[in-house]
């Protein structure tokens, strides 16, 4: 009571103290702090702007009346804080920075304050957008300035070193278009900072001499505030479109060093990987029967991340000329028409590309993984799985809202040390451009009855996809005899000649590959009329598969048996399959000598 009435900014800076989780501070044109949880306040400041009357600034040329249109609507209250910062390493060192352009800091409290103002390089009376404290040092702390409502869109970043006495510039290259809203620094690298601008965020690993933009993903956009959830070191953005951007441990940045640059390439060091099987919340995949209406967002793929490091794309024969034409064209220099080899060269060669080999401790190939031969930073992602076993013509994706089937995947390697080598390809060629790098995949240990021995696990897993393999290969062979049959009853139709044995036979083969169909998928007659059938060869291999896929856990007796019963009907179903093979083979050669139609797949004789 009695006291002059507040100035509130639209956005009142509100910290909670990283030192009492019941300490608030907040800020109108003094700061306040409360030391239980907001239910008592007190100023700990008088008042820290500038104290100047908007009312008397110029606009257009002259102070407008007070009849103006909108004169003091949809506007601030000028003369007011617009961040607050405490010390993570002394309590009593607070700074504040206002909307007209002072910078204020106390190192007792705020029992006694020191006005920052008229800073070399920073606009007068430009808006203090954020101030930070230091992880590393307390007499370190960082302030950008943003002069976007004066027409000046320029990086206005500062740093000091001396508890806020003096001020130096870190913008260096920094786009000159491009306003600074936020700013943070590593909790590791004190060299490391990241700043949020009207156009995307940027990073420095040299305490501010050289700046970089961080793209993939994140769209052109104002990031206005940055936070760094520190146990992950997860780099999290919050956009003027209302969106929250998160990098997932970007620990790698801290390992870059500004020579690695000159480098053709470079895979960073590898986080430490936690093995699981991810869950279905919503009892099946994506957004479950939700509907399409219902928000959500995918979570990052589950596996060993690496980071990896690209200094110039890996062109074509095609882009190296259009590169050459380009440049020629730029000095005004004459280039022709390129020669037919070079076209045709062109035209055949097979794109370039980045491939990842992953190898076990003991040296062998567990997978190979490979991306686009792009420059830059980027990431990839190893499942901790094997390549699939299925038939290359037989892999899918299953469409977004599709809520039955899955990708085809292979079975879990097991905990343990690994390694990643990047090579290049190029006509033909491969090229080690990194590596190796050792990382470790670890189990989380979230599994009910987890296998005690893992070698069992894993060998018991590749027989099955093993197994799997040979089976999906035999049903493609069956499928492809099929459709010769198919072929040639249409062949006999128009062969000249007397064709009754040769019918007669096509007809016997056909009855045998259906035999050997229901042997291998199962009884699809009773199936389709819900009788009981008895388990395929491939029933149970699917079995033991889509079970063993998605588990840590030993394989059941149960599955050891199924597995000891299809293989062995696998074999003798295999052998009657290259039987029938040599069958069809000599009505071939039939259809051949006797002049028949052409079918899929028959040599011709001439």
């Amino acid at each position: 009571k009695g006291e002059p009435a507040l100035r509130w900014n639209w956005d009142a800076p509100l910290l909670i103290s990283s030192h009492d989780p019941s300490r608030l501070y907040i800020g109108a044109n003094k700061l306040f702090r409360s030391d239980n949880k907001g239910a008592e306040w007190k100023a700990v400041s008088g008042d820290l702007s500038r104290q100047v009357d908007r009312n008397k600034f110029e606009v257009m040329g002259t102070v407008q009346s007070v009849d103006a249109i909108a004169k003091n609507q949809s506007t601030d209250i000028y003369g007011q804080l617009t961040s607050v910062a405490e010390s993570r390493l002394d309590p009593n060192i607070l700074y504040v920075g206002t909307d007209d352009g002072l910078i204020q800091y106390t190192t007792d409290g705020g029992a006694n304050w020191t006005k920052v103002d008229k800073i070399t390089g920073a606009p007068d009376q430009s808006y203090v957008h954020q101030v930070i404290t230091s992880w590393h040092d307390k007499n370190t702390a960082y302030a950008c300035f943003n002069h976007h409502r004066y027409g000046d869109f320029k990086p206005y970043l500062f740093k000091t070193s001396d508890g806020g006495k003096t001020w130096k510039s870190i913008a260096s290259n920094l786009p000159e278009r491009g306003s600074i809203y936020s700013i943070a620094e590593d909790h590791v690298d004190a060299n490391l900072l990241f700043v949020g601008t009207e156009f995307g965020i940027f990073f420095t690993k040299d305490g501010g001499d050289h700046w970089i933009k961080l793209n993939a993903g994140l769209p052109t956009v104002a990031v206005r505030d940055i936070e760094i959830q520190r146990r992950e070191n997860d780099l999290v953005l919050a956009t003027f479109g209302r969106g929250f951007y998160i990098l997932d441990d970007y620990s790698p940045l801290r390992n870059f060093k500004r020579e690695d640059f000159n480098r053709s390439a470079k895979i960073l060091p590898v986080k430490d990987a936690w093995m699981f099987i991810e869950r279905l919340p919503l009892g099946v995949r994506d957004k479950g029967h939700q509907g399409s209406n219902y928000f959500s967002v995918p979570n990052p793929t589950v596996g060993a991340v690496f980071t990896y490091y690209l200094k110039d794309n890996i062109q074509t024969i095609k882009e190296k000329r259009q590169a050459t034409e380009k440049d020629k064209r730029s000095k005004s220099e004459k280039f022709y028409y390129p020669e037919m080899d070079s076209l045709y060269a062109e035209d055949n060669q097979v794109a370039p590309y980045l491939r990842f080999t992953i190898k076990d401790a003991a040296g062998e190939v567990v997978r190979y993984l490979t991306a686009p031969a792009k420059k830059g930073m980027a990431r990839i992602v190893w499942n901790f799985r094997f390549a699939t076993p299925a038939p290359t013509n037989q892999r899918y994706s299953p469409e977004p809202d599709q809520l039955f089937g899955a990708e085809e995947l292979g079975h879990l390697a097991i905990p343990g040390t690994y390694s990643v080598t990047l090579e290049k390809f190029e006509d033909g060629k491969l090229t080690l451009l990194d590596g190796p790098v050792n990382f470790v995949c670890k189990s989380l240990n979230n599994a009910s009855i987890p296998a005690q021995d893992k070698k069992e696990y894993a060998d018991f897993c590749n027989k099955i996809a093993s197994l799997r393999r040979a089976v999906s290969a035999g049903g493609g062979i069956l499928n492809e005899m099929k459709d010769k049959l198919s072929n040639f009853n249409t062949a006999l139709k128009d062969m000249q000649g007397d064709n009754k044995q040769l019918i007669k036979n096509v007809f016997e083969i056909n009855q045998k590959l259906t035999k050997l169909e229901y042997e291998l998928y199962g009884d699809a007659t009773r199936s389709r009329r819900e009788f009981e059938t008895l388990p395929s060869i491939d029933g149970r291999v699917s079995d033991i598969e889509g079970s063993m896929w998605s588990v840590t856990a030993a394989p059941t007796e149960t599955f050891k048996n199924s597995y000891q019963i299809a293989s062995t009907d696998f074999g003798v179903w295999l052998q009657s399959l290259k039987n029938i093979d040599s069958e069809i083979k000599k009505v071939e050669q039939e259809l051949e000598v006797n002049k028949a139609p052409s079918t899929p797949g028959r040599w011709p004789k001439w």
